[in-house]
């Protein structure tokens, strides 16, 4: 049975699969020197506006640790909730690379808000203590919650009057997009974000994430420090090929789209099942579910996803771009099935 762990754990869309063969013809001018590196910066471009700059990196954590290091310096603070990606899941990459201190907020289902911000602005100036510089946001959040485009604007212009500058970090950034019906720029530089890591791998592509800056004034040292990180590719063309099929037609969207909707019907299936008590609103690809422990014990014998909060018996499920009804529909028989054998026992 498919698992439902992570949409990292799906394959590669047919159509970015197709664009990889498709440059891998003759050869090519190498570190991002070659047309089909062009063409997809260009046609991010056209996506958002032409004033902005475009690097490609490997994998998520290159892109955030590119982004971060390209706005702080070692003496400064990165604000972000305490259950940021950045902060819990990067093994201290940023605080390694970047050098710098991370201020971890608490947080509702992974928003911070502007209110919670002042405070750490009292030792501005005070050499004893590091200074705030940036602020990182997630959207959707790591708990799959949506910043809605007046808190983003309100965390930006925050940033701004205090000489700071905002980063999102959009591993899901199409999910978000999708939920809301917005467009990409509609929902970061028009916001105010200055930097986006842009995810790929989430979401149809093998490999891959690209970091834009919409202040571009950030970008000067960037593509040095990507070098000195180890996330520029030789072969960029093999990334930034992906791109170019993920942005044509809208296919990131379209990705997107099929995953929230299939987080909805798990959602609907699994509410229906006594002893599963979703947790939160559904507002993309993440279910976050409390199923009792010897149930999930079984389950995972059969299907892979991860357990979010052990005291809690807490379980988070991601759905895909290529999760289907049957996959759904299969997963939730099999809780059903799980959960009368405990009525049964009992």
């Amino acid at each position: 049975m498919r698992g439902f762990a992570s949409d990292n754990i799906s394959g590669v869309h047919p159509a970015v699969m197709n664009a990889i063969q498709a440059v891998n013809i003759d050869h090519a001018h190498p570190y991002g020197d070659d047309q089909y590196t062009t063409k997809a910066i260009n046609h991010f471009k056209s996506v958002l506006k032409e004033d902005i700059d475009v690097l490609f990196t490997f994998n998520g954590t290159g892109a955030n640790v590119l982004a971060l290091s390209s706005m702080a310096q070692s003496f400064h603070a990165v604000i972000c909730a305490e259950c940021a990606h950045i902060n819990k899941d990067e093994c201290g990459a940023p605080e390694k690379f970047v050098g710098c201190k991370l201020f971890a907020l608490p947080s509702d289902r992974g928003k911070i808000r502007a209110d919670q911000l002042s405070p750490l602005l009292k030792h501005i100036g005070f050499e004893h203590h590091n200074q705030p510089r940036v602020i990182s946001i997630t959207q959707p959040t790591e708990f799959g919650a949506l910043y809605q485009p007046h808190e983003i604007r309100e965390i930006a212009e925050f940033a701004k009057k205090h000489h700071m500058t905002l980063h999102m970090d959009g591993a899901r950034i199409g999910n978000a997009c999708a939920a809301m019906d917005m467009g990409l720029m509609e929902m970061t530089g028009d916001l105010g974000v200055d930097v986006l890591s842009f995810g790929g791998t989430k979401n149809g592509a093998m490999y891959g994430e690209a970091v834009i800056f919409f202040n571009r004034s950030l970008a000067a040292p960037a593509k040095f420090i990507r070098k000195q990180s180890m996330q520029l590719g030789s072969k960029m063309r093999f990334i930034a090929a992906q791109f170019d099929a993920l942005l044509t037609d809208d296919l990131w969207l379209k990705n997107a789209d099929q995953a929230n909707q299939m987080a909805q019907a798990l959602y609907e299936r699994l509410s229906d099942i006594p002893c599963v008590d979703v947790t939160g609103t559904v507002d993309t690809n993440a279910v976050f579910a409390i199923i009792p422990s010897h149930i999930i014990e079984r389950l995972q014998e059969k299907t892979f996803f991860y357990i979010w909060d052990d005291a809690r018996s807490q379980v988070r499920l991601m759905t895909s771009f290529d999760t289907t009804m049957a996959d759904v529909e299969a997963f939730a028989e099999l809780v059903r099935i799980e959960s009368q054998k405990q009525e049964q026992d009992q």
